[in-house]
């Protein structure tokens, strides 16, 4: 990976918001972070190893130049996991759904150990009580049926959403983790045009989100 990319993961991984960030490493706000963590900068070794510093990591180990932990690191400080692209398949409702737009240029950096078969970008805010925000990427294992109360990311004729899922054999209910939010409801011949995509098994909060 390159180091724009692993300033980013560890950054995320953290819990740091990229103002945190470039507060710690001495730029005035956070777009310079932006910049960086796309890739449109260059770093000077004395930024790699400012980063690297603000980051809990060496230089090296920024760069992808080696996995081996420092020893000079707190014995609380864990080595970075090793990640995989998952491509990212479009943008999920948590609210009403809404057009299941596939964007398979788009990548995700994701664990390795996250058995996912893609990302979906979440957008709204039915589903803020399971900790998933507007924004955030949710990782899907593909799958064609999920257990009674299972999140899943569900498509809809044309359209997606991530809910709550339950059936009885009649009757599919999506439920939103958010009690502002009904139920959606469906059954008979309507069930010809509900697919399950998968189930989430993770997700990554690509904002800060503070209680």
């Amino acid at each position: 990976m390159e180091t724009h990319e692993n300033i980013k993961l560890l950054r995320e991984s953290q819990g740091l918001s990229q103002e945190a960030l470039a507060e710690k490493v001495g730029y005035k706000d956070r777009s310079s972070i932006a910049k960086i963590e796309s890739g449109v900068v260059d770093l000077s070794q004395s930024k790699i190893a400012a980063f690297a510093k603000a980051l809990n990591v060496t230089p090296a180990q920024l760069m992808g130049i080696s996995d081996e932990p420092s020893r000079s690191l707190s014995s609380n400080i864990l080595p970075m996991p090793k990640f995989v692209k998952k491509p990212r398949l479009g943008t999920i409702a948590c609210g009403k759904p809404i057009l299941a737009v596939e964007e398979a240029e788009e990548f995700d950096t994701v664990p390795e150990d996250i058995p996912c078969d893609f990302t979906l970008r979440c957008k709204g805010d039915s589903m803020i009580n399971a900790r998933i925000y507007d924004g955030d990427i949710v990782y899907i294992r593909e799958q064609k049926e999920v257990e009674n109360g299972e999140i899943a990311a569900v498509r809809i004729g044309d359209e997606a959403t991530l809910k709550k899922v339950y059936y009885n054999g009649q009757r599919i209910i999506l439920r939103a983790c958010n009690p502002l939010f009904p139920d959606i409801e469906y059954e008979g011949e309507d069930l010809n045009d509900i697919t399950i995509l998968g189930k989430a098994i993770a997700f990554t909060s690509v904002i800060r989100h503070t209680l």
